[in-house]
């Protein structure tokens, strides 16, 4: 018997109705993930704030992805894989990026791969990142704003990456093609 209700519009705490109605309109189905963590309005409003907040850094869409995909890969998070390998090909991202996001590879392009050992230092560290790590960072071109844009999107994707992981989340069917397992 599952622990945690899938909810729709209708059956959801009312203090998340209209998140999953927003959600439901922008994908034009409602992600299980969501249905989900709408059991607790705070944390799915909370999600929400996060990310949006994350869309609007000053890191670009790709950069970004970077992120989301180095957080989802290292907590191991399937859902989160997949549907940021959708949001990636989208961004026409190459397919050696993808491979290596998805693989925990080293990324081919230098300046994107600063980014994802920063994000692995915030990761690893906690936060406390050591100085020649984040000297590496700043030395590919990045400013110390966007050090603390990574932390936002590693907060915000934590979030959804420890909810998915908790309830269960499965892949909906409109992400099968993206299915991601980590490597053993």
């Amino acid at each position: 018997m599952p622990v945690f209700t899938e909810h729709t519009v209708e059956t959801a705490p009312i203090a998340a109705r209209r998140a999953i109605e927003g959600v439901e309109n922008r994908f034009g189905w409602l992600p299980t993930p969501v249905a989900l963590m709408a059991e607790s309005p705070q944390l799915l409003a909370g999600f929400l704030a996060a990310s949006a907040g994350f869309e609007q850094t000053q890191l670009s869409s790709l950069e970004r992805e970077v992120v989301v995909l180095t957080v989802s890969t290292n907590y191991e998070c399937h859902v989160c894989v997949a549907l940021h390998t959708g949001k990636l090909i989208r961004l026409e991202a190459s397919a050696d990026l993808i491979t290596a996001l998805r693989g925990g590879s080293p990324l081919p392009e230098t300046r994107l791969e600063a980014l994802r050992r920063f994000t692995l230092a915030v990761l690893e560290h906690r936060g406390a990142v050591p100085d020649d790590e984040l000297d590496g960072f700043l030395a590919a071109g990045y400013l110390p704003r966007h050090a603390l844009d990574v932390v936002l999107g590693v907060g915000a994707y934590t979030m959804s990456t420890f909810a998915n992981r908790l309830t269960r989340a499965p892949l909906d069917p409109p992400l099968a093609t993206h299915a991601w397992t980590p490597a053993a």
